[in-house]
């Protein structure tokens, strides 16, 4: 009988082993399964003639403003508007205590009156004077000295009257107006606040139709503008169009009606103010918003969603379905925005299809399912 040793039998068992492991190995190779697709929204390059306007970051201001300050000083004892109020020019705000100044008025009264009664004593003595001067009755010195004495007080009278006509209109300033139509902050004093003449802000009225939207633009913007459409604002601001901080756009045009005088020292840009009709009260003064100025039209621009539009570091990117339906990432130039889209200038063709909704689960080479949208199923970036 044939004795198989220990170092054989073990040899033996290492060879089944590693044997036995390479078979798993192939096996689990072979039933890996296929990896499954991503669902991702899809749209399809959009090819048109479109019309490029520039967008500037700009202010809602009042085109009128004004601090309301009163003539007189004294205590408030009637208010007649609560803050925040829609004003009329000439309507009634304020009223100032005004015992003070009926009491001026009747001082300065009496005093006036002497004036003239004096007045009036001095013109019939000229006029006896100059009858007895005409006689040789009284010599010349005596008829200056009346006359006068008569120009004095008729200096007198009319300072006099002066300060009865200051007075009155004393009293009538302690009613103070509304200086424009408009509305009312709510910061407005309170009754019984003191206010000093020509320094106490009692309130401030802005108007609220129109409005005005002030934007900078750079100073080679303004020569591109120049350039294309003429060195006058008046030949391309008008139907600028206003598109508000929730995405929505105005539904009226502005025009531009102001233009700075010069460059900006520190930023090296250039101010402008458009005008915006504003009826129902939309726009208030303070709101952020995005002035589209008008360019030029652009034949056959490529278009897609700025939803799909990935900044990383210096680089824009998209992802589009590629061969095989696989997502593929392409690194794109854009152009200019247009309402929810981007127009490429370069990276794209009117063939892709262009990865809108989950991109980010889709690495490239992912295998993907496309559902394909239209531009009408897009929201807006405010919504997103």
């Amino acid at each position: 009988m044939v004795r198989i040793s220990s170092k054989v039998r073990w040899r033996n068992y290492m060879a089944l082993i590693i044997f036995s492991m390479v078979i798993i190995s192939g096996c689990s190779k072979q039933a890996a399964p296929a990896p499954q697709a991503v669902e991702v929204k899809a749209m399809q390059v959009v090819k048109k003639d479109t019309l490029i306007a520039h967008e500037f970051v700009g202010t809602v201001e009042a085109k009128n403003e004004v601090q309301v300050r009163a003539k007189v000083s004294g205590n408030i004892v009637d208010k007649m508007v609560v803050g925040g109020a829609e004003v009329l020019e000439g309507q009634p705000l304020f009223r100032i205590d005004s015992r003070q100044y009926n009491s001026a008025l009747l001082t300065n009264q009496a005093t006036a009156a002497q004036s003239e009664a004096l007045l009036a004593k001095s013109r019939k003595d000229v006029g006896r004077y100059n009858q007895l001067a005409s006689q040789g009755a009284i010599s010349q010195q005596t008829l200056d000295n009346a006359v006068a004495e008569e120009r004095q007080n008729a200096a007198a009278a009319n300072a006099n009257w002066a300060k009865v006509q200051q007075a009155q209109e004393d009293i009538e300033d302690t009613t103070i107006l509304s200086p424009l139509n408009g509305r009312i902050d709510i910061n407005d004093l309170s009754i019984g606040s003191f206010v000093s003449a020509g320094s106490t802000i009692m309130a401030t009225i802005s108007s609220v139709d129109p409005v005005m939207v002030k934007f900078s633009m750079s100073e080679n913007e303004y020569l591109q503008f120049a350039k294309n459409k003429g060195a006058s604002p008046a030949e391309w601001g008008r139907d600028l169009k206003l598109i508000l901080s929730d995405g929505s756009t105005y539904p009226l045009t502005g025009t531009i009606e102001q233009v700075d005088r010069g460059l900006a020292t520190g930023t090296g840009t250039l101010s402008f103010k458009a005008s915006f009709a504003n009826p129902d009260k939309l726009l208030v003064p303070g709101m952020f918003a995005r002035i589209a100025v008008q360019s030029e039209v652009r034949p056959g621009a490529f278009l897609i969603p700025q939803r799909a539009v990935q900044q990383m570091l210096d680089k824009t990117l998209v992802t589009v379905v590629g061969e095989g339906d696989k997502a593929e990432t392409r690194v794109v130039k854009m152009g200019t925005k247009v309402g929810n889209m981007w127009v490429v200038d370069e990276g794209v063709t009117e063939n892709d299809r262009i990865v809108v909704e989950g991109f980010l689960k889709a690495p490239p080479g992912t295998p993907v399912s496309v559902i394909m949208i239209g531009p009408d199923e897009l929201q807006t970036p405010a919504k997103q």
